[in-house]
């Protein structure tokens, strides 16, 4: 028996369990493959080309070209809709990284309790249809627990699902509480893997507290920062659930966010190519300012390197 024979015997074990071990492989991501081609990808290749046609439901559609985007262009309730958007990101995002923020140091530096961590956790383990239907209930003008509370104080009863002025802020002070304890505990890990001896230098350089959070642990929380405001903005532009339970984009458009429009556009007037061509936009939008961010707040970057 010579040393080649030899060898390619002790190979053939080695092939074929490697080989079975391809095909285990195989069959566990087969099934999330499948699911990401069926409900993302292909889905996502239609809209694209739903985009260009004049598809409504009843027809097979035909192709119009950049037609349904040249038609953006004059679309004031898109812009309206992109308007009213903007200002919920901004109330939502700066509210809610704000808040967060301060329960992630409190949690460090009083309570760092699992309890309080998962109590944290239950707003944003409910759904969010419940969570609009639980503040709908809450804030209604006339059994609401709130207009009751302000009425019993001397104050007068606010219509906050009602009123222009004040729909989309409610809205987005329904999300910030439904997702700041989420929030706060991605900071609050962020604080946990700052090293102690960071902490101890700034003490031995005689900074204060506050000194010590602005020029040590907000520097070194950027990266951290950079993902909750990334996260925060993709969540807030497909901000619906709330908007559907509760206002249905009124009262006058002053709730009718670019995502809602979206979906009226699509499943209530059956406009699925100028639908699907707001929606490329849309992603043109997050694709851009995603990559803005991440050039501003250096996210892959670390001031403990």
């Amino acid at each position: 028996m010579t040393l080649t024979s030899t060898a390619r015997r002790l190979r053939r074990p080695m092939f074929r369990e490697r080989r079975r071990e391809t095909w285990y492989a195989i069959a566990f991501v087969a099934p999330a493959a499948i699911g990401f081609v069926v409900f993302y990808l292909f889905p996502a290749i239609r809209g694209v080309w739903l985009s260009f046609t004049d598809y409504d439901l009843f027809s097979s559609g035909e192709f119009v070209g950049g037609a349904n985007y040249a038609q953006i262009v004059d679309d004031k309730v898109f812009w309206n809709a992109l308007l009213v958007t903007a200002e919920y990101v901004v109330v939502n995002i700066g509210l809610q990284t704000a808040v967060a923020l301060l329960m992630a140091v409190l949690m460090q530096r009083l309570a760092k309790s699992l309890v309080i961590r998962g109590i944290l956790l239950v707003p944003y383990m409910v759904s969010g249809v419940v969570v609009a239907l639980l503040w709908q209930w809450l804030l209604d003008y006339q059994i609401g627990i709130v207009n009751n509370a302000l009425d019993f104080v001397g104050l007068p009863r606010q219509s906050f699902f009602g009123d222009p002025a004040l729909a989309i802020l409610t809205v987005a002070f329904i999300n910030v509480w439904k997702s700041m304890g989420y929030t706060a505990l991605l900071l609050f890990a962020g604080l946990q893997a700052i090293p102690k001896d960071v902490y101890e230098a700034a003490a031995i350089d005689g900074a204060s507290e506050a000194k010590a959070f602005w020029r040590v642990s907000l520097p070194l929380l950027r990266p951290v920062l950079a993902l909750v405001l990334i996260v925060s903005l993709i969540g807030s532009f497909q901000i619906f659930d709330t908007i559907a339970v509760t206002t249905k984009g009124g009262p006058v458009n002053a709730t009718r966010v670019i995502y809602y429009y979206i979906y009226d556009l699509a499943f209530n007037r059956y406009d699925f190519g100028y639908a699907s061509a707001i929606a490329l936009v849309l992603f043109a939008i997050l694709l851009g300012v995603t990559l803005i961010q991440l050039r501003l707040t250096r996210a892959n970057k670390s001031d403990l390197a």
